[in-house]
């Protein structure tokens, strides 16, 4: 594993970023078709909430891969805000991440996608 102090090779194809910021500055410079975001419930989360985003961004070499975890009332490095249901779940919404995702990078035509979309 090479390791580096703005990503984190895992394996061959798929690249750790370990902030936003260079998560950003790859999507300007590597210009990749589509963004990829799983909402994501995680036991394992290093702030011991649930609630995360994972950003997967698909390139020739590698995918580059992102992760933010919650801190308070919104995500860490992204500021993505967390919305609470009537029941006291936290959840992310869609609509803040693809707009998010469309101030940040801009990039012409790029698709952004959930996980769970066909």
């Amino acid at each position: 594993m090479i390791q580096n102090r703005k990503w984190l090779k895992l394996s061959d194809g798929v690249v750790r970023v370990r902030s936003w910021e260079e998560f950003k500055r790859l999507a300007i410079d590597l210009k990749p078709p589509a963004v990829v975001y799983v909402l994501e419930q995680n036991v394992f989360s290093p702030t011991k909430d649930l609630t995360n985003l994972r950003l997967i961004m698909p390139c020739e070499k590698a995918y580059y891969v992102f992760l933010d975890f919650s801190i308070g009332e919104k995500l860490r490095e992204t500021g993505i805000p967390i919305s609470v249901d009537q029941k006291g779940n936290r959840y992310i919404k869609d609509e803040d991440v693809k707009s998010f995702l469309k101030t940040q990078i801009k990039i012409e035509n790029l698709a952004i996608y959930s996980y769970w979309t066909a």
